[in-house]
């Protein structure tokens, strides 16, 4: 193994501030700790603490190309967000189930589990647990 330093942030841009914002508060269960304009106004961007202190942003670009996210496009393809063990990954799905977000199930692979669902902009997430 490495000594490659760990992901300090994700950050994501979204087609509406202000419905993601709510979204993503929801999801966390928590209000962003950091949103404001930045470069003179051209991007906003609002931030949260993760556990492990781990940051999760999304922004608006004011010179952005509209579009939608396809995870088959060359870029990202999803964020997957670390869960202890699958009693967290259920607990996480049944979030998933109370904030009426809709999601594929829990599926098991030798590798791990995980639950896939998508933003208000079809961005592909996902909680992750490692292999009981």
């Amino acid at each position: 193994m490495t000594t490659f330093p760990g992901l300090a942030h994700a950050a994501l841009t979204v087609s509406d501030l202000e419905r993601s914002t709510a979204w993503y508060a929801a999801l966390f269960g928590a209000d962003p700790v950091l949103d404001e304009d930045e470069d003179g106004g051209t991007y906003h961007h609002t931030v949260w603490v993760l556990d492990g202190g781990h940051l999760f942003g999304i922004h608006t670009h004011v010179s952005g190309e509209p579009g939608s996210f396809d995870p088959s496009h060359l870029g990202l393809d999803h964020v997957a967000f670390a869960c202890a063990d699958h009693a967290a990954l259920e607990a996480a799905t049944a979030r998933l189930d109370s904030l009426g977000i809709e999601h594929g199930g829990i599926y098991d692979a030798h590798y791990g589990s995980g639950v896939s669902f998508k933003d208000p902009d079809g961005i592909a997430l996902e909680f992750f647990a490692p292999p009981a």
